[in-house]
């Protein structure tokens, strides 16, 4: 499944395994991105089921309606795609299914917490040091700030909380001063004068480290530009609203029995969902349908080396109220 979308989605077989969407279902992909996983979906709901497709890549997302609305007649869904982050979930899914159309609720959720392979490989984008680009790291490329204008405003405290707190790396201060202290002569404005900052306040080290010097402090730049932990919060507690009225009897966004999705990779992500999913199952929410997270196999590791770090985590919901219980 990699031929003009240019990417291959993670763990595809076990993703629709647990999901278990069906003819007639609402499917949710709230991390489109250029449509594997959402192609698999809308096949599965069929011409009589109803796809919501979100993401914050404007490009990527027209990419998935297109992909979809290229699905033969006779099997393709109705499509809806919005451009928003997933952490709006709720909000969307009030502006959807009105009028003439039944009251809408999901089936199936999915949200895939990495980023398209386009979006990696692309210089253009900046969130490689693979090759040299623009420092932006926005997965929205039409607002917010760029990484290079963070380095270029935050005082070093910050920069070096950020890179220890989402890069989880041990010289993050060093690498702030460092920041800094190269900032004051001339702007960091590209990956590469980033790699090279990084590199410098590593100094010999840099050649002990098992992965790239920079690895770390990209990563945190990206969570950082693109607040990515609060949007995920954002869903988690969304999610968890939807369940608590499910076992009230109340119409939400969520169909009683939906079942959830998600795909972390890293342990900042998938340290959230895997607590987020043991409390609902203790408070009575639902199950949980992954005890130990989903991981890649051999095979699909040397087909696609990024799926390396993916761990897929499943949540059904409660299928009924307590009250009808």
């Amino acid at each position: 499944m990699t031929e003009a979308a240019g990417h291959v989605p993670v763990l595809a077989g076990p993703v629709m395994r647990l999901l278990a969407a069906g003819p007639g279902q609402t499917a949710v992909d709230l991390t489109a991105g250029r449509g594997g996983h959402a192609e698999l979906l809308a096949r599965a709901v069929g011409r009589d089921g109803r796809i919501l497709l979100v993401d914050r890549d404007p490009a990527n997302l027209a990419f998935a309606r297109d992909r979809l609305t290229g699905l033969p007649p006779d099997g393709r869904p109705a499509i809806d795609a919005r451009h928003a982050s997933f952490g709006a979930i709720e909000r969307l899914a009030a502006s959807v299914g009105t009028g003439a159309s039944p009251v809408w609720a999901a089936d199936a959720v999915l949200a895939d917490l990495g980023f398209a392979s386009t979006q990696m490989d692309d210089p253009a984008r900046g969130f490689s040091f693979q090759s040299d680009g623009p420092l932006d790291m926005r997965l929205d490329p039409t607002q917010g700030e760029t990484a290079a204008d963070l380095v270029a405003r935050l005082p070093e405290a910050e920069l070096a909380d950020a890179i220890y707190q989402f890069g989880e790396d041990p010289f993050a201060r060093r690498i702030a001063r460092t920041l800094v202290e190269r900032r004051s002569r001339a702007p960091i404005a590209s990956t590469a004068d980033l790699a090279a900052a990084v590199m410098a306040a590593y100094g010999p080290r840099a050649r002990q480290s098992r992965m790239h010097p920079a690895t770390r402090t990209f990563m945190a730049l990206r969570i950082l530009v693109n607040d990515e932990l609060r949007a995920l919060d954002h869903l988690l507690a969304a999610i968890e609203r939807g369940s608590r009225a499910v076992t009230q009897g109340a119409h939400t966004w969520l169909r009683p029995g939906a079942r959830i999705a998600i795909i972390a990779f890293h342990s900042l992500e998938d340290r959230r969902v895997k607590h987020a999913f043991a409390d609902w199952e203790r408070a009575g929410l639902g199950t949980r349908l992954t005890r130990k997270p989903v991981e890649a196999d051999e095979s699909e590791i040397r087909a696609n080396p990024r799926a390396r770090s993916a761990k897929l985590r499943a949540f059904q919901i409660a299928a009924e109220s307590v009250a009808a219980r």
